[in-house]
């Protein structure tokens, strides 16, 4: 099913949600969330509980997962008249050099200087298209040691309370540093979890997509067409290409952990739908009329109105369908966003 062009219209991707079903922290253990589940076909929906995710999966099936860890990108800062300042990390450029959102903008215009940590200068170069800044740390060492020593997680500005356990911020899985928001619909996964998945005959591979603030700011535009991601640095390992590739010429199916896999997945995918290995960088904005090459399941999160994330799931499973589910799950109190219940689209 593809929807008509009249979707194109961002408000089409709008609905209504009870401020208080935005979960302001995660439920422990982490596979104690609920999951929907969405049947495309029988354009059914039901609620389960996410330890029963593997309940969906079948032997021969390639979960796919992010392996991108969140760094600690949020830096307090002083400018030199002493006032308090701050630097939100955005994407390493090499040399020293990042891309970063500073504040107050208005009083850090180019060239200024700050500090951070009281000691490491931080000299801003130029500003962004997107109205950001190219800030130079004296090193790609110091840059290091200010992530280490000041550095804080961030958080989606609509979670209002503070994490006790910032761990809780990270998959389990975690392993590439580079991503200033987490690949959310992987937190809801435990080792043991994972290892009851593998042993019922499910491939479990790895792939890598820095996640940056583009893909999660809800779109501003009155026309999908209109609106950019911004690129984000992928990798896909050689054996998760090949895992992949033999699975699906088997007949097997592909299993997107996220919205961020299906966008790696995609772009790295050839023209025969073959999937390359490789690195490099996507802005794919997945929009009605998109035919998917490389998955066949989906698990992720209930997003954002208004978002590339729900325009996507839309497009996967038919905007109807999932908005009929977000009614579903609005009524039966899921819990939604970063910290909240996971969704299961077949």
């Amino acid at each position: 099913m593809v929807d008509t062009v009249d979707t194109m219209e961002t408000k089409a991707f709008e609905y209504s949600l009870p401020p208080e079903l935005i979960a302001q922290h995660p439920v422990e253990p982490r596979d104690s969330s609920r999951l929907l589940v969405l049947e495309r076909e029988k354009k059914a929906v039901r609620a389960d509980v996410f330890r029963n995710v593997i309940d969906y999966l079948n032997p021969g099936d390639v979960l796919v997962l992010n392996d991108t860890r969140v760094i600690p990108a949020r830096l307090p800062a002083q400018r030199p008249s002493g006032g308090k300042a701050e630097v939100f990390l955005l994407q390493e450029l090499g040399g020293g050099r990042w891309e970063a959102l500073v504040r107050p903008g208005a009083k850090l215009p180019v060239g200024a200087e700050i500090r951070l940590g009281g000691k490491i200068p931080v000299k801003i170069l130029e500003r962004t298209a997107e109205g950001g800044r190219i800030i130079q740390f004296p090193s790609s060492h110091l840059a290091t040691v200010a992530l280490q020593e000041f550095g804080q997680v961030p958080l989606p500005p609509y979670i209002k309370q503070p994490l006790s356990d910032p761990a809780r911020y990270q998959t389990v899985y975690a392993g590439k540093d580079g991503s200033v928001a987490a690949p959310t619909a992987g937190l809801h996964f435990t080792p043991a979890l994972l290892g009851q998945i593998e042993a019922k005959g499910v491939t479990i591979v790895y792939l890598t997509l820095h996640m940056g603030l583009g893909s999660f700011r809800p779109i501003k535009e009155e026309r999908l067409e209109r609106h950019r991601i911004p690129a984000e640095y992928y990798r896909v390992p050689a054996s998760t290409a090949e895992k992949i590739n033999a699975a699906r010429k088997k007949g097997k199916r592909v299993v997107a952990c996220g919205t961020d896999v299906v966008r790696t997945l995609e772009s790295a995918a050839d023209s025969t739908a073959q999937l390359q290995p490789g690195e490099g960088t996507t802005d794919l904005f997945i929009t009605p009329g998109y035919r998917f090459k490389m998955v066949d399941v989906l698990i992720t999160n209930l997003h954002l109105p208004r978002s590339s994330h729900l325009v996507l799931v839309s497009v996967f499973a038919g905007r109807e369908f999932v908005l009929q589910a977000y009614r579903y799950a609005v009524k039966k109190r899921f819990r939604f966003y970063t910290f909240g219940d996971a969704t299961i689209v077949l």
